[in-house]
């Protein structure tokens, strides 16, 4: 077992990944464009031998990724699939062709993200940030449960954010459909459901061996900024290195996804930061109660009830 007691916020994927071998494990990962996290926890995978499949919105960015990826990992096996989260239809179709190469999968990350956007509507009519953060991920995660379930160990790992702390999932209005909107508490509550999500998840299929874990990867400044300007970016960067939190590059960002994915002595449904167990998280993101009920509350919004 890799001895992860010297990790920390500048520890690197690849540093994390280190002596691993992923051979004969399949990866899923959405949102591993270009210089992201995405692309260098799959970097990181593909240097331990997984075999890899990103879910890509964008065409041009999944050709680049796969060509820098097959560049600094010669031989890696890796397929790209298109996928826009904030169309049902489109996580449907991506789950379908997934399964339809890879009928068993060992580890679904879910990686792709929004932050602070104006307010928008997804194709489905949900608002952006919690339709692509968390309503998106659950779908594609309850269309591959199949696969999941087919193997032994599964895990799903949720990219949160810190930023959860910014607000709570509002249950009676999560779409603003009644509220004015904000960007940031929209955020925070997009991140709050990711990590209800995962512990409602564990609670459920822990049992039958399928893990989820969620991860705060850091401040790290990706094409996740781009809906702020250059003030509201170097704001959170002071507001980060004032905190202690010295802003990360992709690839350090990437390492405690890494550790959420390979390491077999995490606890189910644990929260990571700085590729360690942390106990961070706000209790508007723990309550079991609210868990729950967003559960049901997001089976009732995609039209879809997980397996029993």
């Amino acid at each position: 077992m890799t001895d992860r007691s010297t990790f920390g916020a500048a520890t690197t994927a690849l540093e994390a990944v280190d002596g691993i071998d992923l051979t004969g494990r399949t990866v899923v990962i959405t949102g591993s464009s270009p210089n992201s996290i995405g692309i260098e926890t799959a970097r990181a995978l593909a240097t331990a031998g997984a075999t890899l499949v990103l879910g890509l919105r964008d065409a041009a960015k999944a050709s680049a990724a796969v060509e820098d990826l097959r560049a600094s990992v010669p031989g890696a096996s890796i397929d790209t699939e298109p996928l826009d989260l904030t169309s049902l239809t489109s996580v449907r179709a991506f789950a379908a062709a997934v399964m339809a190469r890879h009928p068993q999968i060992d580890v679904l990350v879910n990686n792709a993200g929004v932050m602070a956007t104006p307010f928008e509507r997804t194709r489905d009519g949900f608002e952006l940030q919690f339709g692509t953060n968390h309503l998106g991920h659950f779908m594609l995660t309850r269309e591959l449960m199949p696969a999941l379930l087919a193997g032994s160990g599964g895990r799903v790992v949720n990219l949160s954010s810190m930023g959860h702390i910014l607000g709570g999932v509002d249950l009676d209005d999560p779409n603003y459909e009644r509220r004015e909107y904000s960007e940031w508490p929209a955020y925070g509550a997009s991140k709050s459901a990711n990590i209800l999500f995962t512990h409602e998840f564990d609670r459920r299929y822990g049992g039958r061996g399928v893990h989820s874990y969620a991860v705060h990867p850091g401040t790290v400044q990706t094409d996740l900024f781009r809906y702020l300007d250059d003030d509201a970016a170097a704001s959170i960067k002071r507001r980060s290195e004032k905190a202690g939190m010295p802003i990360k590059t992709p690839m350090q960002g990437a390492s405690t996804s890494v550790v959420a994915i390979t390491a077999t002595d995490l606890p189910g449904g644990a929260y990571l930061d700085n590729c360690q167990v942390s106990d961070g998280v706000a209790e508007h993101a723990k309550d079991p109660d609210i868990a729950a009920r967003l559960w049901t509350l997001s089976e009732q919004l995609v039209g879809a009830a997980f397996p029993a």
